[in-house]
């Protein structure tokens, strides 16, 4: 949810699964696509907005969110409390009596159905609780960004090595970049990732995407896969290689792994009496000869 600070208007709601940076990078993209750039946000302390580890290692210091912000040049203020967001607090416990009811009433119990509902509750919410600014003046500025560099922004980044063998490894997955005259000089060097909300992901090299090829380390591979895909042997056999290294190993019983050898049994179960003979003799030494046998 987002709240005009100034008139108290909601100016951005969505139902989302969860409260991830990909569900506040279709929400701000909304909201920036229908009013434009704001001066500020004020948020909470979550962890989408801060880091909450000052000295952490790893990352650039910023959270997804607050690079993209940063691009856009919004700037990100985070409230020590919950009661310095008193305004968008006090409309949480609004929203979370009078939009729960009014979504019982109209039997709504999915998430599209109730984002289809939500765009005229926003209309009727605004009319009866919106006040007037103390400054009429509307301090958004244009987006100034065209539809593509928009989702370059919101999107997921993330820098990954390139391998000699044009690889790269991504969320569980093997990158195989394909051989192009800008890939051939890629070995050693860092490429960047883009996730989209929707699911898209692009390997860039200073802005241009580059072709690529998928594959899932945790798929198994035959040896007739291999076969057939000469043109990816070598790419599945490293895959069906890896797939051999994490392979659970035997788990050894305590008797194995005290070196126990069982002993020969007969069908009764017990050791009989000519090979308990048998074996006493093999443990007797013979007594030495002061003669030749012939």
């Amino acid at each position: 949810m987002f709240i005009d600070d100034a008139t108290g208007r909601l100016v951005a709601l969505r139902f989302v699964g969860s409260e991830s940076a990909f569900a506040y990078f279709e929400t701000l993209k909304g909201y920036l696509t229908a009013f434009g750039r704001p001066v500020a946000f004020y948020s909470d302390k979550h962890s989408i907005f801060r880091v909450s580890k000052a000295e952490a290692k790893g990352g650039q210091g910023v959270t997804q969110f607050g690079r993209a912000v940063s691009e856009l040049g919004i700037e990100i203020l985070c409230a020590n409390s919950s009661q310095a967001k008193g305004r968008v607090e006090r409309v949480n416990r609004t929203l979370q009596d009078r939009l729960v009811k009014e979504l019982r009433l109209e039997k709504i119990a999915t998430l599209d159905a109730a984002n289809a509902y939500l765009p005229a509750f926003v209309a009727r919410f605004n009319e009866r609780f919106a006040t007037v600014p103390a400054r009429p003046a509307d301090l958004h500025r244009p987006l100034e960004h065209a539809p593509a560099d928009l989702d370059a922004i919101l999107a997921w980044r993330e820098q990954r090595y390139v391998t000699q063998q044009l690889a790269l490894s991504y969320d569980s997955k093997r990158i195989i970049l394909d051989a192009t005259p800008i890939t051939i000089g890629l070995p050693g060097k860092y490429v960047e990732t883009y996730e989209f909300p929707d699911g898209r992901l692009e390997v860039r090299w200073k802005g241009v995407a580059l072709p690529y090829r998928a594959f899932d380390k945790k798929q198994r591979v035959t040896h007739a896969a291999i076969v057939e895909n000469k043109r990816l042997s070598e790419v599945l056999a490293w895959v069906k290689a890896r797939q051999d290294e994490i392979r659970p190993a035997r788990v050894k019983t305590s008797s194995e792994a005290a070196g126990y050898t069982p002993r020969p049994r007969t069908r009764s179960g017990r050791i009989s009496f000519i090979d308990r003979r048998i074996a006493a003799k093999s443990k007797e030494e013979r007594p030495t000869r002061g003669y030749d046998e012939i």
